[in-house]
């Protein structure tokens, strides 16, 4: 053991520092693919995969395809290209007329060069995904920098496993050790005598006393009797209560995500509630808005987020030609917040002139991953918080329009059920 702590002590100091040289130097590399991935998703990915045709050609190949100087100034002012009568710059303005390529000026040379090296990175994954860890001997220079790192990686775990091997040989030797020990001193350990029959007759005889105690019998009854008695009448008192229902939904949305993240407000999926009494369900082309380019392609190694599919399965929307089919069906979503039919709340009265705000009875919607009944929706529930909700009358167009009937009401003047809001919808129809 001595002779083998003496040569991992000689060949640990060069180990090191060839790891840290290798770290260091694919540190930087990442950081420049890294900073052009958040250049590209930013000002690139609206028209542009890296992968496949969007609005935009394929990025796929453009550092082969093209001069890294053209390149620059076709990213930094292109139609400043395609005015000067550049060949290949009209050749693609004639190839896509429909999403002329924008002007970049803002972006600096080792900017662009970042986007280039990420496209460069994107493709390099991807190639080492389809070779699915073999060995490519004619890789050319391109692959090269990573062989050689999965040269090393290869050697470091082999000596991982030959270290761990050692280990296990000194374990089961230690193993080994201590149960001849065991064994030799095995006789020297007393049985314990453990006492069976008098610790229970003496438990049998005072559960007897205490039985034909009457004064503790009854009182014994009486707090199960009381127990089961709120027992019964909580669940009761519960019986359509659904707090904290949560059901499981056709499509994963995420509240968290939508609301909390990207800080999207609750009026624009939910857009009913500033003009009708149910805050409605969003259509699905709601969320085709952003979720035509918006694919989250990124944590799915390229391919289309699986919750993303469900919704263009639910339009028979085709990615590739940007196009519906005929056989659109509707989203069959779960509803979570269901009052009784005799029970009527407008959600416009509300929000719009009371000013409550959505997490009022929804909750911290904003944190939800999964959308939950956050409040038990009863009377009792409603009727104190209107008891301490304080009305604010001051500069409201629904107050102002009741005032102004009541001074025509002290007038004699004549005044509609339409002026007290009897036009609306939700006062007949639920």
């Amino acid at each position: 053991m001595r002779n083998i702590s003496l040569v991992f002590g000689r060949i640990a100091k060069p180990i090191s520092i060839a790891f840290m040289l290798l770290f260091v130097a694919s540190t930087l590399r990442a950081q420049d693919a890294k900073e052009g991935e958040s250049i590209f998703k930013a000002n690139c990915s609206s028209c542009h995969k890296v992968f496949g045709k969007f609005l935009g050609p394929e990025l796929a190949g453009v550092n082969e395809r093209r001069d890294e100087a053209w390149l620059l100034k076709w990213i930094h002012n292109a139609p400043a290209m395609i005015a000067s009568g550049d060949p290949i710059a009209k050749e693609l303005d004639a190839q896509f007329p429909s999403a002329a390529m924008t002007a970049f000026p803002q972006l600096s040379e080792d900017q662009i060069k970042n986007i280039l090296a990420y496209i460069k990175s994107e493709e390099e994954a991807k190639a080492a995904g389809d070779a699915a860890g073999g060995a490519n001997a004619a890789g050319g220079a391109a692959a090269g920098e990573s062989g050689d790192a999965n040269n090393f990686m290869i050697i470091g775990l082999i000596a991982v496993i030959v270290l761990a091997f050692v280990v296990i040989l000194v374990l089961n030797k230690v193993i080994r050790t201590l149960e001849r020990v065991i064994a030799n001193n095995k006789n020297l350990i007393p049985e314990p005598v453990i006492a069976v029959d008098a610790p229970r007759k003496e438990f049998t005889a005072k559960i007897r006393r205490l039985a034909k105690n009457k004064k503790l019998v009854f009182f014994a009854v009486l707090m199960v009797v009381i127990f089961l008695a709120s027992a019964g009448w909580k669940t009761l008192w519960n019986v359509g209560v659904h707090e904290g229902y949560q059901p499981v939904q056709p499509i994963k949305f995420s509240h968290q995500l939508h609301a909390g993240v990207n800080q999207i407000e609750c009026q624009y999926c939910h857009g009913g509630a500033y003009k009708s009494k149910n805050a409605s369900i969003p259509s699905a082309n709601v969320c085709m808005n952003c979720h035509k380019a918006i694919t989250a392609s990124d944590k799915y190694d390229g391919e289309l987020s699986p919750e993303i599919a469900k919704i263009y399965r639910a339009l028979d929307y085709d990615p590739e030609t940007m196009e519906y089919g005929p056989n659109q069906r509707p989203i069959e979503w779960v509803r979570v917040h269901n009052l009784p039919d005799f029970a009527y709340f407008n959600h416009s009265q509300h929000v719009v002139v009371a000013g409550v705000e959505c997490q009022t009875c929804h909750g911290p919607v904003e944190t939800m991953e999964e959308i939950y009944q956050y409040s038990p929706l009863t009377m009792k529930w409603c009727v104190d918080c209107h008891q301490q909700t304080e009305v604010n009358h001051k500069d409201n167009a629904y107050y102002d329009q009741l005032i102004a009937a009541h001074e025509k009401l002290k007038k004699g003047e004549k005044v509609t059920a339409a002026m007290l809001g009897g036009l609306e919808c939700g006062k007949c129809h639920y």
